[in-house]
């Protein structure tokens, strides 16, 4: 269990972003295949203040393709949200951008921080860093294209010889932008290595506009350091939100000031487990669903006695009841068993 220290300061203000007050400066990253819709609501049960949308290519959009209108399906009471677009060609982002907020986006974050090799080599996601002069003509092309607030995410460089995040941020309020979300990473570093908190206090130096750190976030007390060491204006949960929603609630307590929560139970896990899959099979259908609940399931058990053979054993699980059931009888078993234990 966590311990609970008494009240202290609240971390952070919070700040604004066009019509919308974002008092909760903590905000979940876009993650390719696991920001969906149905993660999303698991997510804002936490108290989250800003979540953003998988990555959806500018390109793909104008193929109107159903995934792809299935990525930007937006709650009601999903406010505020921001749908994230990508591409290097400022007319199909000035589209993109316009289809986003037809759909009810509150803000279009742009994609500059995207590693992945098929993103690169398609001049997008965070190979764009490489071209000042491209990341100035999308971004002022995208801003010019809607009302609502552009924000940006974006890595530190392209590897650590070509830093150039300064000038990235000073570029983008430049053009307009009225948030940066800086990942602490070069892309040569992808996920490896450790995230340069120093390298996102620059970025926060060189603007006026508010700067999101990202980057090995992993609960309440690294947040602490990050915001100590960048001076950012708010934070962003990205992998260690995995199969640990309850990870953002650590953080909103620690932002604001708050005791921290106890850990979950498995009982109490098993009930947000329950609802995930509910809300994947609403969205994407039994069949859909069946296949993520094989990603999103072990997750949820890392640390817990008895885990590596729960996932070898649900990984060759087809049948959605099925899933349900293994996945129940593993939690609610766990709770029996520390009941027992005490």
């Amino acid at each position: 269990m966590l311990s609970t220290p008494p009240l202290s300061a609240r971390l952070l203000p919070g700040f604004t972003l066009g019509r919308h007050r974002i008092d909760v400066p903590l905000v979940l990253a876009p993650m390719a295949g696991i920001t969906d819709l149905p993660f999303r609501r698991v997510c804002r049960r936490f108290g989250i203040g800003l979540v953003v949308t998988e990555m959806i290519a500018s390109r793909a959009i104008e193929q109107g393709r159903e995934r792809t209108e299935r990525m930007a399906e937006l709650d009601a009471d999903e406010r505020p949200v921001s749908v994230q677009i990508a591409g290097s060609d400022p007319a199909y982002m000035q589209e993109a951008a316009r289809w986003a907020v037809a759909r009810g986006a509150d803000f279009i974050d742009i994609n500059m921080g995207c590693p992945v090799k098929k993103i690169c080599k398609q001049i997008a996601g965070s190979a764009m860093l490489r071209d000042e002069t491209l990341v100035a003509r999308v971004l002022k092309a995208t801003v010019e294209a809607v009302e609502v607030p552009v924000t940006l995410k974006i890595r530190t460089g392209w590897d650590e010889a070509s830093k150039n995040v300064e000038r990235i941020a000073r570029i983008a309020e430049d053009c307009g932008v009225q948030m940066l979300t800086v990942h602490g990473r070069t892309r040569s570093q992808m996920f490896h290595g450790h995230a340069d908190w120093e390298d996102i206090g620059c970025a926060k130096k060189a603007v006026s506009i508010p700067v999101i750190g990202n980057g090995d976030i992993v609960d309440g007390e690294s947040a602490r350091r990050m915001i100590a060491v960048s001076g950012c204006d708010g934070v962003m949960v990205g992998r260690a939100v995995q199969g640990n929603p309850w990870v953002l609630g650590d953080v909103r307590a620690t932002l604001l000031g708050e005791p921290r929560p106890a850990a979950p139970s498995p009982g109490e896990r098993w009930l947000v487990i329950r609802e995930h899959m509910h809300h994947l099979a609403e969205h994407h259908g039994i069949h859909t669903a069946s296949q993520l609940a094989r990603k999103h399931i072990p997750w949820y058990t890392k640390g817990m006695a008895g885990s590596s053979e729960f996932r070898s054993a649900f990984q060759r699980l087809h049948n959605w009841q099925e899933q349900l059931d293994a996945a129940e009888t593993f939690f609610l078993g766990c709770d029996s068993r520390l009941a027992n234990a005490a």
